[in-house]
């Protein structure tokens, strides 16, 4: 069983299992009924999104001291009790079923999901 990082409205891969949606706001212009359908995400979790002013300097992020900057903020973000439970959990239910977490950004190395990969294997995830 393992985690999968994916990009959020790409077509699903084979034994992805869950898609799990680490984004702020979901899809404009898509009705909640449809999210899964159009291989958006199965289950939404916001609490593993950067919050807004950390998608503001990630989208701002240049060179690699501001994507660094990025990064050691979305860790202590995801530092916190709650956002570190949720991450344990994946991590953990990684271990029992496959399933994918993901975001809409084209470059998965600038990108959150890149960092939250690693924040799942360090807390014991399987990869995928």
């Amino acid at each position: 069983m393992s985690i999968r990082i994916v990009q959020l409205g790409t077509p699903r891969q084979r034994d992805e299992g869950l898609r799990i949606g680490t984004v702020r706001r979901p899809p404009r212009g898509v009705p909640r009924s449809e999210f899964a359908l159009r291989n958006f995400y199965d289950v939404w979790l916001p609490i593993l999104a950067p919050s807004q002013p950390l998608v503001t300097l990630a989208l701002m992020s240049t060179d690699e001291k501001s994507w660094r900057t990025f990064e050691r903020k979305y860790r202590a973000e995801m530092a916190r009790p709650d956002a570190r439970r949720t991450v344990d959990l994946l991590a953990a239910l990684s271990h029992q079923t496959n399933f994918s977490v993901g975001c809409y950004c084209e470059n998965a190395e600038r990108c959150h999901r890149s960092i939250l990969a690693a924040l799942l294997v360090e807390c014991g995830a399987r990869p995928g």
